[in-house]
C-alpha cells in the first residue's frame, strides 16, 4: 500500500479513497525492440510500480491528478476527447475511448496516481493505463479478459498517442508472476510462466537511473521500428513474397533464410535493425531455455549481448546509459543486464547476485558520476524482487 498517494487524495476530497489499485513495473532481460515486428520476449515485473487511490463519480467524470506532474486533467466517460491533449493524461483518454467502445460506461472516478520510481525505461506509461483501467472496471463492475485490457491499452498507446510500440510492457504487467520467468510469443500471445529453478543461483534485480528522463513519443523510437519494418518490406520484395500494407507487415514474417540471402541490399540501418531482431529471437530462445535449467550465468550473458546489440545494431542508448551498461560488464557479481525500455534515456536493469549488492552500488555510482557530475542528485540505483502482475 501507498500513504503518499492515499494521504493525497484524502486532502483533496476529504475522505477516504474507495480502493487503491497497483500495477507493478517490468523489465525485459532479453527481447527488447522486437515484439513491434511479432518476436518473443522474456520479462520480469518487480515489487515498484504505479498506484491509483480512487473512488467513483456517478456523474461519469474522470478527475486525476498526478505526484509526478502538476497538471489536473478531466474529461467525460461519454465525450472523451477524439485527439490527443497533449498532455501526461492522454495515455489515460486514450484508454477511456477504447474501453467505452466495447463496455458501456456509466460512473467515472476521482483519482491520486504515484508511481514509486522515476519515469523512463521501466514501462510507466503501459503501468499507468493497466492501473487506470482497472479502477474503471471496478467501478462500472466489469470484469474484462487480461488479454482485453492489453489490447485496449496497446491501442491508446499506438492509435491515440502516437508510439508504434508492440504489447512487451503489457504483457509482462498482466501475465508475470512472482518468482517466474515470462515467455511470451508476441505473434499469438501464448505464453509460459517458467520458474525459477531450485538450482539457480539467488538473484536481485537492480535499477540504475541515469538522471535523465525520457519522452517515448518524441523520441526515435518510432522511426527505429519504421526502418525494421521497411527492412521486413523490402525483403518481401526482393523473394517475390506476397506482401500487403507497409504498418502490417513485419519480420516474423520473413524467414531467416530469407534475411541472410538478400541482407547485403539492405540499406545499412535496415539491415541493422534486422539483424538485431533475428538476433534478439535466437537470444530469447536460448535466454527461455537457460532459465528453464537454472542457469542464471548464461541467461544473463544473454542479457548482456541483448544491450551491445541494441546499441550497435538497432543503435540506441544515450551516452548516459551506454556509460552505464559498460560500467556493468565490467562489475563483479552482475550476471547481466541492459539498458531498460527505448533506451534513449531512462535506466539500466541488471541481474545481480545479492552477496555483491553494495559493491556494485558503490562501483556503479563512482564510476558513472565521474562521468557525469552534473548528475549528481539525479542519479539513484534501487534493488528490487520479483513480482506478480496486475491481478483483476
Amino acid at each position: 500500500m501507498n500513504d503518499s498517494c492515499i494521504q493525497k487524495f484524502t486532502e483533496l476530497y476529504k475522505k477516504e479513497p474507495t480502493g487503491v489499485a497497483f500495477c507493478p513495473y517490468r523489465v525485459c532481460p532479453i527481447g527488447a525492440h522486437s515484439d513491434h515486428n511479432l518476436g518473443k520476449i522474456t520479462g520480469i515485473a518487480i515489487d515498484k510500480g504505479i498506484y491509483l487511490a480512487y473512488s467513483p463519480k456517478q456523474n461519469g467524470v474522470i478527475e486525476l491528478c498526478s505526484l509526478q506532474f502538476d497538471k489536473r486533467a478531466q474529461w467525460h466517460i461519454n465525450s472523451t476527447p477524439e485527439i490527443k491533449q497533449n498532455d501526461w493524461a492522454d495515455y489515460l483518454r486514450g484508454a477511456t475511448l477504447y474501453l467505452a467502445q466495447r463496455y458501456p460506461l456509466h460512473i467515472g472516478l476521482s483519482g491520486v496516481i504515484e508511481g514509486t520510481l522515476p519515469i523512463g525505461g521501466l514501462s510507466s506509461s503501459a503501468a499507468v493505463v493497466l492501473v487506470f483501467l482497472k479502477a474503471l472496471c471496478v467501478v462500472n463492475g466489469l470484469t474484462p479478459e487480461p488479454s482485453e485490457l492489453i489490447e485496449i491499452s496497446v491501442r491508446a498507446e499506438n492509435q491515440y498517442v502516437g508510439v508504434n510500440s508492440g504489447k512487451l510492457d503489457q504483457s509482462c504487467e498482466m501475465y508475470c508472476r512472482k518468482d517466474h520467468l515470462l515467455y511470451l510469443d508476441t505473434r499469438n500471445d501464448e505464453y509460459e510462466l517458467i520458474p525459477a529453478s531450485p538450482a539457480m543461483k539467488p538473484y536481485e534485480i537492480a535499477i540504475f537511473f541515469s538522471g535523465v528522463e525520457r519522452n517515448l513519443a518524441g523520441s526515435k523510437f518510432n522511426m527505429r521500428v519504421d526502418e525494421a519494418r521497411s527492412a521486413a518490406y523490402a525483403l518481401k520484395a526482393f523473394a517475390g513474397m506476397e506482401y500487403g500494407k507497409f504498418g502490417e507487415t513485419n519480420l516474423r514474417e520473413v524467414p531467416r533464410e530469407t534475411f541472410e540471402q538478400y541482407k547485403d541490399r539492405l540499406p545499412e540501418n535496415w539491415r541493422r535493425r534486422a539483424t538485431h531482431w533475428y538476433t534478439e529471437f535466437d537470444r530469447v530462445q536460448k535466454g527461455a531455455e537457460a532459465w528453464r535449467n537454472g542457469d542464471i550465468e548464461t541467461y544473463g550473458r544473454l542479457s548482456f549481448e541483448s544491450g551491445w546489440s541494441s546499441i550497435h545494431n538497432w543503435e540506441t542508448g544515450s551516452p548516459e546509459l551506454k556509460a552505464i551498461y559498460d560500467i556493468m560488464t565490467q562489475t563483479d557479481g552482475i550476471y547481466g543486464g541492459r539498458f531498460s525500455g527505448a533506451g534513449f534515456k531512462g535506466c539500466c536493469m541488471a541481474l545481480i547476485d545479492p552477496a555483491y549488492r553494495e559493491s556494485i552500488l558503490a562501483k556503479v555510482e563512482k564510476e558513472y558520476l565521474a562521468q557525469f557530475p552534473e548528475l549528481r542528485g539525479k542519479y539513484m540505483a534501487v534493488i528490487c524482487k520479483n513480482s506478480d502482475g496486475l491481478t483483476l
